[in-house]
């Protein structure tokens, strides 16, 4: 029996070395990047949308951003001490805990604080997340969408069905409560009908200044941690 091509070994030592590489540049990168800017800033994004941090990235040109690879991060930064880059990077990666990322840049700590403070974009809620208000859709004609779509809509757990070539909802229905978390149907749901829950947010955890070494808690930071724990001890 002839051999299949996709019948292929593949060499785990190849790929491990890839790997390494890819961490390796990665470490060099931002310890470059601590050398070069002034500030190093982490912060953690609420209702992620790669689409959003893309336009965040955009509007920053003269700084760095780095997200995602917390572990690597830590290396590159120090997890204590004795290890740690430079004077008190060790407590910059005790931030490094889900989504969240660095910003390296030569703006002040004010200047970050107040553009990130103002840039909040509302977006649809997805499967999983909170609503954030009660949303009850009422009996009669949906005009809105084509008959086509009706069989999508029942499937989706809408009461619904074509009346003289129009989806009509049979009944009121309750989509979601206020503080219920989501399911994907749910969040599909309220896209269908435009209604946006998430919001899209940045917040500054922490600073830590190339230049005298001092790290700097901000503000809202214990606030955050505080909900993050309490929303862990709800899962």
């Amino acid at each position: 029996m002839p051999k299949s091509k996709r019948d292929k070994k593949v060499s785990l030592t190849k790929t491990t070395k890839k790997g390494l590489e890819s961490k390796q540049n990665l470490i060099e990168e931002l310890r470059k990047c601590v050398d070069t800017y002034r500030y190093l800033f982490i912060f953690s994004v609420a209702n992620m949308r790669n689409n959003k941090l893309k336009d965040v990235r955009t509007a920053w040109k003269h700084s760095r951003f780095f997200f995602g690879k917390n572990k690597v991060m830590m290396i590159a930064l120090g997890k204590g001490p004795a290890d740690e880059y430079k004077d008190n990077l060790h407590k910059v990666s005790k931030y490094l805990k889900g989504e969240v990322g660095l910003l390296f840049t030569n703006k002040t700590k004010e200047e970050v604080k107040e553009y990130f403070s103002h840039f909040k974009e509302v977006d649809f809620a997805r499967g999983g997340s909170k609503a954030t208000m009660a949303v009850t859709l009422d009996e009669g004609p949906l005009d809105q969408f084509p008959h086509s779509m009706e069989p999508q809509l029942r499937q989706l757990g809408l009461p619904t069905a074509l009346k003289k070539g129009v989806v009509t909802l049979l009944k009121d229905h309750d989509v979601c409560k206020d503080g219920e978390v989501l399911t994907p149907e749910q969040a599909r749901i309220l896209k269908l009908f435009g209604i946006e829950m998430a919001e899209f947010s940045v917040q500054i955890k922490c600073m830590w200044n190339s230049e005298t070494g001092e790290f700097d808690k901000l503000e809202d930071a214990e606030e955050a941690e505080e909900e993050d724990e309490e929303e862990g001890s709800d899962d």
